[in-house]
This record gives structure tokens, sequence and C-alpha cells, in this order.
């Protein structure tokens, strides 16, 4: 799968940027549909941009939404959108009064746009993209909307009271919406001679990461109504810094030439997740900046194959971005992270890093051999 930038938030300077225009994949869809099928890639991750559709409260412009979906139908591209990718409108926040309502009210425009459009066909959603990181950005960070310190659990609340509502709304008005979550998986150790309180504290931190789930499955917060058959597919996103030491920002090296034995691999990570709530799962978002991209897509495969053996239902793995994309906050950084890098040098957005193509093509291979054994 590739996914396509799509964040429309707004920075920790309270200036909005809007990845899919500043990539150019708005002005570019066709050639970048051709581009990901040249490399056997025919499912996308896409945002409708909440910021964009709702130009006014309640009332909702899916013009631009329609421009990607025709483009998917004309590439033969599958795609999953995502309802809310970190922005919202400029005049709410989680903690606005209306916010539930609003987002509610969204989702069930959307789902009836798509309807209107393609009848009885399945729409994948996801409502809102990476609830932990967007709680801890806004509510611990203040790196967004509403710029909180120490009001994580409050922004996580708001968030999954309308996350839940409106995904019974789209339900109820369809039964051909899938939902697929898209939250970080990660391994939070204790450092070097730790007492019983450190691994207590990393046992703790670790729970954490799967409080969006169980909220959304009724297990946790129940009075807000969530249970299991809200969701279709549970996604995890898996980075080269989502494993670390507790206490600090030190980051457990996933190559190094001696391992650190505190690292787990991915297979074990995405099996017990699994194993938690018995869904299919999707690795939804993964990728390496620069040099290393190669050598994290040999890995990333080498650890879904073994998934694949374990009798895991792994749908699919995601590379996001497919596209380079520039910072939110220093937005004349690129990151180099995509399978096509941007290149200011020339003035071209679409460079193929060769060697992260070479890679890819082994990595597909390998997982088809795997899934074939598997049958």
């Amino acid at each position: 799968m590739a996914g396509f930038e799509c964040s429309d938030l707004m920075n920790a300077s309270n200036h909005r940027v809007d990845l899919l225009k500043m990539t150019g994949h708005l002005k570019l869809l066709s050639e970048d549909y051709s581009r990901i099928s040249s490399v056997g890639i025919k499912t996308v991750r896409e945002g409708i941009r909440w910021s964009v559709v709702e130009y006014m409260p309640y009332q909702y412009d899916f013009s631009v939404v329609l421009e990607m979906m025709s483009a998917g139908k004309d590439g033969d591209i599958q795609q999953i959108w995502d309802i809310c990718h970190f922005g919202f409108p400029a005049d709410l926040t989680p903690f606005h009064p209306e916010f539930r309502l609003r987002f509610v009210s969204l989702c069930k425009a959307f789902v009836s746009f798509y309807m209107l459009h393609y009848p009885g066909e399945l729409l994948y959603v996801t409502p809102i993209n990476e609830v932990s990181f967007l709680s801890w950005l806004g509510g611990e960070a203040a790196g967004t909307v509403p710029y909180c310190r120490k009001k994580g659990w409050e922004v996580k609340y708001a968030l999954m009271s309308a996350y839940i509502a409106g995904v019974k709304a789209m339900k109820e008005l369809s039964s051909m919406v899938r939902v697929v979550t898209t939250e970080p998986l990660v391994n939070m150790v204790p450092g070097l001679e730790p007492t019983a309180e450190d691994y207590a504290e990393a046992a703790a931190q670790n729970e954490q990461q799967f409080q969006f789930v169980d909220m959304l499955c009724g297990r946790l917060c129940p009075e807000l109504g969530g249970n299991a058959d809200l969701v279709d597919v549970i996604g995890y996103n898996f980075y080269y810094n989502n494993q670390w030491i507790i206490g600090g920002h030190e980051f457990l090296g996933w190559n190094d030439p001696v391992p650190d034995s505190r690292w787990l691999p991915l297979s074990d990570l995405l099996e017990s997740a699994y194993k938690r709530y018995g869904k299919p799962i999707m690795l939804s978002e993964t990728s390496h900046p620069k040099e290393d991209r190669p050598l994290w897509i040999a890995m990333v495969a080498n650890e879904c194959a073994k998934v694949i053996d374990r009798h895991v239902p792994l749908v699919g793995i995601c590379l996001y971005p497919i596209i380079d994309r520039p910072d939110w906050d220093y937005p004349e950084v690129w990151h180099h992270s995509g399978l096509w890098d941007n290149d200011a040098s020339t003035g071209s957005s679409r460079v193929l890093h060769q060697q992260s193509a070479a890679a890819l093509l082994k990595g597909q291979q390998l997982i088809a051999g795997h899934m074939k054994l598997s049958e």
C-alpha cells in the first residue's frame, strides 16, 4: 500500500499546513497513481482534509474529493479515506461544545456523498488518524490545536467521544462502511539496571498505547458507547523511533552492530497486538528517512513474512509517505522518506529512490511467497 501525506493541521507556530498541496499530489493525481501502479501498488491511504471540506459550519464541498475518487477509479486504485488527519476547521478544537456534533455531521455527509456517487461499493474510512499521537501533540506537547500541556487524556476522551459517535452514524447510514484504525505501535523500556518500579512504569506506559482501541471496543470508558463491532481492521503505525527508554528521548537502535536486547522485533509486536483484539491487522504506516530506507523496507518485509507464517491476518503494509514530504514545523526541510524524493536542486518533485524501489520489489516477492505458503 501507499500513503499520501494528507495532514492539514495547525503546526507549532499556529500556521496551517496542507501537505496534499505542498507535495503536489493534488496536481499530479493521475500521474501519482500511475507511478505507484508501476511498482505493484494498487491500494492507497488518502485524506479528505476536514479544514477544506467544511468551509462553513455544517456546510461541505467535496468537489476536490470527487476528483481524487475519480482518479482512483480511472487508475483502478483502492482508496482508504482519512476523514480527519490531524487538522480541524479553524473555529474548532476538541474542547469546543459542538466538536462531536460537527464531526458526526461531517461523517454522515461524507458517507452520503460517497453513496451518491458510488452506490453499492465498500467505503474504507479512518475517522481520526492516530488519536493517541494527536492527543499527545495537542494535549501534552502544545504542538497543535488545542495547544495544551498536561491535558492529553482530556483531548483523547473528547476525540474518542466524537470518533465513536461518528462511526455509529456512518455504519447506520450504510452497511458498506468499513472502519480502519491507524495507531502507533510502540515499545517503551526501562533504562539500564532497572528497578522493579522502572519495569512497572514501562509496562504501564506500554499499556497506554491500547487505550484508543480499548475505548473504541467498549473495554475502557464504556459510557462512550464503544463496542467491538465498530472496527473492522486495526492498523498499526511503526517507525524507527517507536521504541524508546522511558523518562527521556533516547530511542533504541534498530540496526546496531550489537543489537539492543530491549528492542522487540516488529513481528512480535504485531502478533501480540493482533492477539489482543482478534481482528485483521494492517501495518498502516511505516518508512525511514534518507539512506537507510532500503534496509528498513527489507526489515519490514522480513518481519511481516514472519507474521504471515504465524497465520496472523495481516491485510496490508503501507509505505507512508510514498511521496517525500516537508516537515510540519519547518516546511523548508524535506524528510526524504518516500519512495519518490523531492529534489529542489532540479525542480523535480518525483525522483524515484532506486535502492528503495529495488528493496520494495524484493519485499513484495518475499511476501507473495509466504502468502502462497500460508494458504
